[in-house]
């Protein structure tokens, strides 16, 4: 066993991080972010993209950098740098962070089905559903979540091609200007684009059910370049289908453009592709409920299953008393830009630290 006390058995292929990182970026984001980076960056809004991009690649390295001086996960190194008191005290910063993301990720997509499909339906109800089939997925162990993970992407790249159908109707000239936005407005794009490259940080948890962990680096820098590389092409597609009014006034772009799909055996495309996006997010919200429930689990020694009850009834709950668009509003303002910001600032220097105490361990 390692450091955080996974047995070999539990522990997974390094080729799945590749799933594991992609499928935990590419979810509800992938919906709206086109609309806010319109308003902000425009036609340069893939500026914004390609440094997002670059930022996630520089924190993975950092992510493995620490591990390769600390093996664990996040708790450990924690522990390493600040002690028992400090380190526990960043590590339950990193469980609130993990529940409210997954929190955010079900709120979003249950209020998409709200708009698209069952309005009447009550949120808790749907709620009530995924927190099941999660705790269901969550029980099987982290192979059975790696491998949930894998089906579900597999199932839903054929999503991609229905932009291809809208590239008929498009205008390319709509494409242009280009380099005509502030480096200021390039960063607050890129900070708008952050719910979208979200995710990677799950490696600060699953990394001990790696196996041979420091080869799986090139699989998660390919997860997250292949999210950039959706993300581009998906802000590709909506600049040239929509004008910049509309793509600016559109809540859900990508939902949007499937509704123009044609066929003669179904009438409503979008009713199929809002149903099937379910299986797109599975994997957020499930990731990111094992990884709160793990945390929890490694600072209390208790069984993972308690604090994952805990965290469902409290998710059930908010669905119930205070689910509105104005919580939603919320989570969304706690996860971006502040657990963004929280990432970029606490990584780097958090290898820094361990850095020169391994420095000075030498000395």
């Amino acid at each position: 066993m390692n450091q955080a006390g996974v047995n070999e058995k539990y522990k997974v292929s390094p080729f799945y991080v590749f799933f594991l990182v992609h499928s935990m970026q590419t979810g509800v984001g992938v919906l709206s972010f086109q609309r806010v980076l319109a308003k902000i960056t425009g036609t340069d809004g893939w500026i914004s993209i390609l440094l997002a991009g670059l930022i996630v690649h520089i924190l993975i390295w950092v992510i493995y950098k620490i591990f390769s001086i600390v093996p664990g996960d996040i708790i450990s190194v924690n522990n390493h740098a600040f002690g028992k008191w400090i380190g526990n005290f960043f590590s339950l910063l990193f469980i609130l962070y993990f529940l409210i993301l997954g929190m955010t990720v079900m709120i979003s997509y249950i209020n998409v089905i709200h708009v698209w499909m069952f309005e009447e339906v009550a949120s808790w109800a749907f709620a009530l559903v995924f927190l099941i089939l999660i705790y269901y997925i969550n029980t099987g162990g982290f192979r059975t979540i790696t491998g949930i993970t894998f089906l579900c992407s597999i199932l839903t790249y054929w999503l991609l091609f229905v932009l291809f159908y809208a590239m008929k109707y498009s205008e390319f000239t709509n494409l242009l200007p280009v380099f005509h936005h502030t480096l200021s407005d390039i960063w607050k794009g890129t900070r708008s684009t952050s719910l979208m490259m979200l995710g990677f940080e799950m490696i600060l948890m699953f990394y001990p059910f790696i196996k041979d962990a420091k080869t799986s680096q090139k699989y998660a820098h390919g997860g997250a370049l292949t999210t950039t590389l959706i993300a581009l092409f998906v802000y590709f597609v909506s600049l040239i289908f929509y004008s910049q009014k509309q793509l600016q006034l559109t809540i859900w772009p990508t939902l949007s453009l499937t509704s123009i799909v044609e066929l003669p055996f179904i009438q409503r495309f979008e009713y199929i592709d809002v149903s099937w996006w379910a299986i797109v997010i599975i994997p957020n919200m499930t990731i990111s409920l094992w990884a709160a429930s793990r945390g929890f689990k490694r600072l209390f020694n208790v069984q993972q299953k308690y604090p994952l009850w805990g965290m469902s009834i409290i998710i059930l709950f908010i669905n119930i008393f205070v689910f509105d668009v104005d919580s939603l509003y919320i989570l969304n303002k706690i996860i971006n830009p502040y657990g963004v910001l929280f990432l970029v600032l606490y990584l780097p220097l958090l290898l820094v630290i361990i850095y020169l105490k391994k420095m000075r361990e030498r000395s």
